[in-house]
């Protein structure tokens, strides 16, 4: 092992709080593995939640393995190390099970990176029983598993929190590997990919999906119904995040607002609210190692104990972005000492705000600001999308007109633009929908900070429109995006790396489907009938010029 990948392991775990060692010994080990670097792999709350629930399962260690920074990649390859976990610093062949928290496309690449640093072959019908099982769960899952399905012996379809217990119970009375697949089938939400045979048309559409061994057809995505009952939480607290020293408590998942761009809404509905008295608990156990507490959900403005958990006296809150609205404006007195405070218009006009069914006003988000900046907050954080569906240039002016009102009603402390290409997900009404021509993209962004230039304290970022079309493929693809994959090992260009695998990125990416067509992910039940959401994809385009859309529930 390298001398110097060992000492800034050993740094690492000095800076920690909370770490976990267990004796290996007679129990069951796991790699849990971020396909990403340490810094945001510890900023994740999944990733932190599901490390504390394995390893409070008594027969169970569980330790953290991260893909290593660029330089350090090159000290594994050069001295001949093979990728280790963090806490005992064991290689990953030494495990029973690698599992894989994903929660977001643009990591597929780094999962084959990390089996390659581990010296285990990418393809699970290349592996023996004597290779760790390997498994995946987080968001992606949730999704479209199928671009990254022959890389893995088991993929969680849903919430780990009832669903990884049940798993390690199956592992602890199994004979082995195969033993473990079969007995998995009688876990909801359990999903292995090997027992189906998918064949494709001469367009490249899915023709069948054929279940094996007794397989489901369908996989019933799995929630956890009483979220004060689960074990989510920040294990670990380290200063080297992007959270530093801080401790996440999730206050609420899913989301009431359906707005038909996300699939959060979605994936984790029905929404649920932790009861007051266990965040407070949460909340002073994080008070005995840090003052500073990050509250987690997606419309935290609809969490009802939200005034009384941000009036608990001590902490340094911190919150997600806000909804713009008067309700929000409400929890703006308990926040005094923020120095920035997200919200997000999404769009720059009602109009398009009513195709993606966000449900605010213009007059919302100018009485937000307001009332952000009265309360002194330093930086007002905008987050919009471009490239959504039926977009005009009019919608792209009225970015900047929205901005130049903000700025109107107040001279104080600056505006920043974050700006993201709308990437179209899986159980969203615009699944069927393509992505926006790079071109196009490429214009309206530099007219957006060409024109935001001219505006007083205000900037802009944005992402790299090749990596939202990267990320495109990933979430729209099937099982032939695991040539890819595999071939962005040796060729890093994504775009390259799919003409090498003779797959047609626009096929993915710029086509618009239709409803009779079988999508990758059709054969997940996430409780939504796809023919509702695509009722909701027409009336979304159809009504584009309707002032008076009447909201699908």
């Amino acid at each position: 092992m390298s001398w110097k990948l060992k000492e800034k392991t050993d740094l690492l775990l000095s800076r920690e709080q909370g770490t976990i060692f267990k004796d290996p010994g007679g129990k069951i080990n796991i790699a849990l593995v971020y396909p990403n670097t340490y810094h945001l792999g510890m900023s994740n709350l999944g990733f932190q939640g599901i490390y504390g629930l394995l390893n409070s399962i008594n027969d169970v260690v569980c330790e953290r393995v991260f893909l290593p920074d660029e330089k350090d990649i090159e000290e594994f390859f050069r001295t001949g190390t093979e990728l280790f976990s963090i806490e005992s610093k064991r290689p990953l062949h030494n495990f029973d099970i690698i599992a894989f928290s994903t929660s977001f496309e643009n990591d597929y690449p780094n999962i084959l990176r990390i089996l390659s640093l581990a010296g285990i072959p990418f393809f699970s019908s290349e592996r023996t029983e004597k290779h760790p099982l390997i498994i995946m769960g987080g968001v992606c899952a949730f999704l479209n598993p199928e671009p990254v399905a022959d890389f893995f012996d088991i993929v969680f379809i849903g919430e780990a929190d009832e669903m990884l217990p049940e798993f390690i119970n199956i592992c602890r009375g199994s004979s082995g590997k195969t033993d473990i697949l079969n007995k998995s089938l009688l876990i909801e939400g359990c999903y292995i990919p090997s027992f189906y045979s998918i064949s494709f048309t001469s367009k490249g559409t899915i023709k069948s999906r054929k279940a094996l061994n007794e397989a489901p057809d369908i996989i019933r995505r799995r929630f956890f119904n009483d979220i004060s009952k689960s074990k989510i939480y920040t294990s670990i607290l380290t200063k080297e995040t992007e959270f530093s020293e801080m401790s996440l408590v999730e206050a609420m998942r899913g989301c009431p607002w359906n707005c038909r761009f996300c699939a959060v809404g979605k994936i984790y509905n029905p929404p649920r609210k932790k009861d007051l008295t266990v965040i407070k608990g949460e909340i002073q156990n994080a008070l005995e190692k840090t003052k500073r507490v990050g509250l987690i959900g997606p419309s935290l403005s609809d969490y009802p104990f939200i005034k009384e958990t941000l009036q608990i006296s001590g902490v340094d809150f911190s919150i997600t972005s806000l909804r713009a609205g008067t309700r929000s404006a409400e929890l703006i007195k308990f926040m005094k000492g923020h120095k920035s405070v997200s919200i997000a218009p999404e769009a720059g006009t009602d109009r398009l705000r009513r195709v993606i069914n966000k449900k605010i006003t213009e007059e919302d988000i100018l009485f937000t600001s307001e009332q952000l900046f009265l309360e002194g907050i330093e930086t007002l954080r905008l987050y919009f999308m471009i490239g959504l569906p039926t977009e005009t240039d009019d919608d792209i002016d009225g970015i900047v007109n929205l901005v130049k009102k903000i700025r109107s009603i107040s001279a104080r402390g600056f505006i920043t633009l974050s700006i993201s290409t709308f990437v179209p997900k899986p159980f969203t009404p615009f699944q069927w929908h393509p992505m926006e021509k790079e071109i196009i993209i490429k214009k309206r962004l530099t007219h957006i900070k060409k024109s935001i230039l001219q505006i007083k304290g205000a900037k802009v970022f944005h992402d790299v429109p090749k990596y939202a079309y990267m990320q495109g493929l990933f979430s729209q693809g099937n099982r032939k995006i695991s040539q890819v994959l595999a071939a962005m090992i040796k060729q890093n260009d994504w775009i390259k790396a799919t003409e090498e695998s003779g797959v047609d990125k626009d096929f993915f990416i710029f086509r618009k489907k239709d409803f009779l067509e079988i999508l990758p992910w059709d054969f997940i039940d996430n409780g939504i009938p796809k023919i509702n959401l695509w009722k909701e994809y027409q009336e979304a385009i159809s009504s584009q010029n309707n002032k008076d859309i009447a909201y699908c529930d």
